[in-house]
């Protein structure tokens, strides 16, 4: 499921998948996550920092106009899913995106918080970032499946 959320067809390009699963992590406050993910966003092209420019100040962060109410569509179905309204849905609409990146934006957000519960619930800590930035060049090259391959084969 997470190789084909993450790299398969979608209107969203890697790096904005990435973009969104790391802003959803980032956004519920699990460091772990948030730091793999920026990484990997950071792999596939997005400008470092713009995670953390994002989570300071959405508005203002540099990033395409576009993307915005997509994010903040994200960071609404993070912090207060009950309050997410059909509006919410056409200003990404009135942005350009259709039904499937919404769709492929609510999923990984999805993802992100069932990833966070993982890493929370076993302890995880946030790895260095330098640590980081290794394995998201693994993960950008091998992808997420072949990256460990023991949980392909069920060995």
């Amino acid at each position: 499921m997470s190789e084909r959320l993450m790299n398969g067809p979608s209107p969203l390009s890697r790096g904005e998948r990435e973009l969104i699963l790391a802003y959803a992590a980032g956004v519920a406050g699990c460091e772990f996550v948030y730091t793999a993910h920026s990484e990997v966003a950071y792999a596939h092209g997005i400008a470092a920092g713009t995670l953390d420019a994002l989570l300071e100040n959405p508005e203002a962060a540099d990033v395409a106009p576009r993307l915005k109410p997509l994010l903040a569509f994200v960071r609404k179905l993070t912090l207060a899913p009950d309050e997410l309204t059909q509006t919410d849905a056409n200003r990404v609409f009135e942005a350009g995106w259709g039904e499937h990146a919404l769709h492929d934006a609510i999923a990984i957000s999805a993802r992100a918080a069932f990833m966070q519960r993982l890493v929370e619930g076993h302890g995880f800590t946030r790895v260095p970032r330098e640590v980081a930035t290794k394995h998201a060049q693994r993960r950008v090259a091998k992808g997420y499946v072949n990256l460990y391959p023991r949980f392909r084969t069920g060995s």
